[in-house]
């Protein structure tokens, strides 16, 4: 069974597995005080260019999420999201348990605008009772967002001025950051990436890593007592130094951005074969994740040997899933996908393989 439906299906990259293995038996202080972790927290700081940063290790993305935003907001504030973003639809709430809310703008690509935050903000500022509303205490964005598309220099830049001008700190979800880092048509990088947003978060569990979110804070204010936040959320790993070695692999040699690539390409290649054949796709990705809209009958044929993602139901006989590359993704697996499309095409009539 060849497993498509996400990018964490593997373990971790070889790489890191040798240097668990090769340090397995030393002893190092706990907590993310030792050596590996200094070692992982410069070369992070040297590849986002801020010097000054505080950067911290956590386990995985909800639990980031939750200990960064909460840490942020004060008791009466909620977090700006896209209607769409992990921490409103795919954290059972974990936001929500905090006592905060999630303030969800529609979104038909998984993008929120500058436009629609200063429009929220006005509103709010401009309602003569709004000390009676949840007040937008921060925004929270996601590179890659959950339908595989990605923000522009441009975008980003905008959505940090409006945010500074209303003094809300900007928060990137970096769960996939280093595919889209890697995406078609990308122009952002980590130092801009660090300029834009107050904090943000290097994606581990899903690029390369056994798990592991690395987070970046820029903003002075931001940073104090966050070690006691993640110790209070239960993120605070004993064994720290086993997230600072696969941070210290991930970014030596660019290792993170180069299997980064490799999952990519082979999207790519998927996305241009099946548009070859004439599908079509529920959104325009340029990252790891695909969502082509197939016929059911289709699906069923491939269920044999493939996992997808369910996503969306376009109509009764049809329905749009997610596929999803990895950096491990052997590019024998894509390459077999399209040749069990072509031969389900040709063996099915025309007026059956919609069904």
């Amino acid at each position: 069974m060849i497993r498509l439906e996400c990018d964490y299906s593997e373990g971790a990259h070889p790489l890191i597995m040798e240097r668990l293995l090769q340090s397995n038996l030393e002893q190092t202080i706990g907590y993310g005080e030792d050596p590996y972790c200094e070692r992982a927290d410069d070369l992070i700081k040297q590849a986002c260019g801020v010097p000054a940063a505080d950067v911290h290790f956590l386990v995985g993305g909800t639990q980031t999420n939750t200990t960064v935003i909460s840490s942020i907001l004060r008791p009466h504030q909620g977090v700006v999201a896209a209607e769409s973003g992990h921490i409103n639809v795919h954290e059972s709430g974990a936001i929500e348990a905090t006592g905060h809310k999630v303030l969800a703008l529609p979104s038909a690509d998984g993008k929120i605008r500058a436009a629609q935050v200063e429009a929220l903000c006005l509103e709010h500022l401009n309602d003569p009772s709004r000390e009676h509303m949840v007040q937008p205490g921060m925004v929270y964005v996601s590179q890659s967002t959950e339908k595989g598309t990605i923000y522009s220099r441009r975008e980003l830049r905008e959505l940090s001025k409006v945010c500074r001008r209303f003094e809300l700190p900007l928060f990137m979800d970096g769960a996939r950051l280093g595919y889209a880092l890697a995406a078609e048509g990308n122009d952002l990088d980590l130092k801009e990436i660090a300029r834009c947003c107050e904090v943000f978060y290097i994606g581990g569990t899903k690029v390369g890593a056994l798990f592991g979110e690395a987070v970046v804070i820029t903003a002075e204010k931001l940073k104090k007592d966050f070690r006691y936040l993640i110790k209070q959320k239960g993120g605070m790993l004993a064994k720290g130094r086993l997230l600072g070695i696969q941070f210290e692999t991930l970014f030596q040699k660019d290792l993170y951005l180069e299997i980064s690539k490799h999952a990519v390409e082979l999207a790519l290649h998927l996305r241009e074969g099946l548009k070859t054949l004439g599908y079509s796709f529920l959104s325009e990705s340029p990252t790891n994740q695909q969502f082509p809209i197939l016929p059911d009958t289709l699906l069923r044929y491939l269920e044999k040997n493939y996992i997808f993602s369910f996503w969306a139901k376009p109509n009764d006989r049809q329905t749009a899933v997610r596929i999803c590359t990895s950096w491990a993704t052997p590019g024998e697996h894509i390459k077999q996908l399209l040749e069990d499309i072509r031969r389900f095409e040709a063996d099915t009539p025309s007026n059956l393989s919609v069904q």
